[in-house]
């Protein structure tokens, strides 16, 4: 989310662009596992560029059932589809580190870590889904509003339980980057996880968003990941 439709539009653009180029890195990589994380920040900018027409339809320079229809794919982005990508994605990288070679096979005990990483990173994935379900029947169960709250907009699903889902969402999304066992994926989600916190105390104060930023930042490091080689 950024403070403006215009702002969105740009921010949107601009990391639709490095998640082009994400995806293309990674297939140069010969990893089709990667491809999955690599798309997130082509995700992350789509995610802006809908959320530049909520912003019209919450000025009413919409049509109503257009600003319907951008308010549930900005929802349907935000809530169902991130909590599996993200912990599928760094499974499908794991997986893809993990893959034994015959030329230099790893040490059974790296071979083991290697192995327990995996589970905890399906267990984790198996989370985002199990958190991805209800979020995807109050997305398609109840209509999503939007309303601008100071410079920030604000939504409404009607989620039960928010705070519970919120808790396995984090832990899905943002543990499954620190259990990643790349260097690069964990310094990316300690960033997420603060930059989340700091994020969400902005929006409460209605002072700005400031997710763009975050989405911006964490493309960029998913950019510089995708096209080196696996680590940890």
């Amino acid at each position: 989310m950024c403070w403006s439709a215009r702002v969105d539009l740009v921010a949107g653009g601009l990391i639709a662009g490095v998640g082009v180029l994400c995806l293309a890195r990674a297939a140069r990589s010969q990893q089709p596992g990667r491809l999955l994380l690599a798309a997130l920040p082509l995700v992350l900018g789509v995610h802006q560029l809908i959320e530049a027409l909520v912003w019209l339809g919450a000025d009413g320079r919409l049509p109503d059932a257009l600003g319907a229809a951008a308010r549930t794919a900005w929802a349907v982005i935000a809530l169902p589809l991130l909590p599996v990508l993200v912990p599928a994605g760094v499974w499908c990288a794991a997986a893809e580190h993990t893959r034994p070679t015959p030329t230099a096979p790893a040490p059974p005990r790296r071979t083991a870590t290697r192995s327990t990483r995996r589970r905890a990173l399906a267990a984790l994935a198996v989370l985002g889904l199990g958190v991805a379900i209800p979020l995807a029947v109050a997305v398609g169960t109840h209509p999503v509003s939007a309303s601008v709250h100071g410079h920030t907009l604000a939504y409404g699903v009607g989620v039960a339980h928010p705070a519970v889902l919120l808790v396995g969402y984090l832990s899905a999304t943002v543990g499954a980057l620190l259990l990643s066992g790349d260097r690069l994926l964990r310094r990316l989600g300690l960033l997420i996880g603060v930059g989340a916190v700091l994020c969400g105390l902005l929006w409460e104060l209605a002072f700005i968003s400031t997710w763009c930023a975050l989405a911006a930042v964490a493309s960029v490091v998913l950019f510089r990941w995708s096209g080196r080689p696996p680590a940890g």
